[in-house]
């Protein structure tokens, strides 16, 4: 029996230049994935009201849709199965209560309520289920990756509906890649700007790295003194980041009131957000520390397109 748990969910800073954006990680609800290798068989006795009796068999190999994922903090797991021949199915396991579905046996597992004490377990499709549950089921061999993701699941199961003596038994095998890694990035911000005399307008700029291809939204503002007066602008862009390549960007940032950005230093401040490609409905938020930006004057060339 094996386990191994790889709960990667905070995102690691990359090398970066002038300033690197501290960084922040949403975790999102454990989403299902599809299952690459896996199979699903069960069977029961004369009289099992799920199976009617029947033996079901379903491997993803032959064309069967099966998906599966953990909750986030690993009490359970859920298998979903649209069979190629129209069968659809549902399974869940759940550890009792505080603890994780790690190898081992677990006994006296019911249906409700899963957030109980005890263990639970839930088989049930094609328009059947049970109202109440009797069962149990062993698991030998379990491995998560970040938010969600089911690399390796063995388990046998016995399931009985309403209290009644015939029995649903089936084995799950799961046998995914490792996972991918969480998306990790950092934005920059350089130490130099523009300012435009012809609009009052600003333009800082900076780069992205990312490990995982992705659109970064970058949302800012800067700010400035000038005798007295406070000078800010907000900016905003979107960079569509290639991984590990380090990606500029560049953005305008129009002053909100009648003083335009002048010559001299400037405060960058802001934010980031991305979602995370292959964990969908993970984002990814960054936090831009303040730098200082000194602005000169634009080009003429450049001054008219700002």
């Amino acid at each position: 029996m094996s386990v191994r748990m790889r709960r990667v969910v905070s995102a690691t800073v990359l090398a970066g230049a002038v300033s690197v954006a501290g960084l922040v990680t949403g975790i999102a609800p454990a989403q299902a994935q599809p299952v690459e290798a896996g199979t699903f068989t069960m069977s029961g006795d004369e009289g099992d009201y799920i199976t009617g009796g029947a033996t079901y068999s379903y491997d993803a190999a032959a064309g069967d849709q099966l998906t599966i994922r953990a909750d986030d903090n690993l009490r359970g797991v859920y298998l979903s199965i649209n069979a190629a021949n129209g069968d659809w199915w549902s399974m869940d396991l759940r550890a009792p209560q505080g603890k994780q579905l790690t190898p081992g046996e677990y006994p006296n597992a019911t249906r409700a309520p899963f957030s109980g004490a005890g263990a639970g377990i839930d088989i049930s499709g094609n328009g059947r289920g049970c109202n109440t549950i009797e069962g149990s089921f062993v698991v030998t061999e379990a491995e998560y990756g970040p938010n969600g993701y089911v690399e390796r699941l063995d388990a046998t199961f016995e399931q009985h509906c309403e209290g009644l003596e015939p029995a649903l038994r089936g084995r799950v095998v799961i046998g995914n890649p490792p996972p991918p890694a969480p998306l990790e990035y950092t934005v920059t911000t350089a130490a130099d700007g523009l300012f435009s005399k012809l609009n009052g307008k600003a333009t800082v700029h900076g780069t992205v790295a990312c490990n995982t291809s992705t659109e970064v939204n970058v949302t800012g503002l800067v700010t400035q003194v000038k005798q007295k007066t406070i000078i800010r602008g907000p900016f905003t862009v979107q960079v569509d980041c290639v991984a590990g390549q380090d990606t500029s960007w560049s953005a305008v940032a129009d002053p909100t009131g009648t003083t335009p950005f002048q010559k001299g230093k400037a405060e960058v401040t802001g934010s980031a957000w991305a979602s995370d490609p292959n964990y969908e409905g993970d984002t990814v938020r960054v936090d831009l520390p303040a730098t200082t930006v000194t602005l000169t004057r634009a080009p003429a060339a450049v001054e008219a397109l700002m």
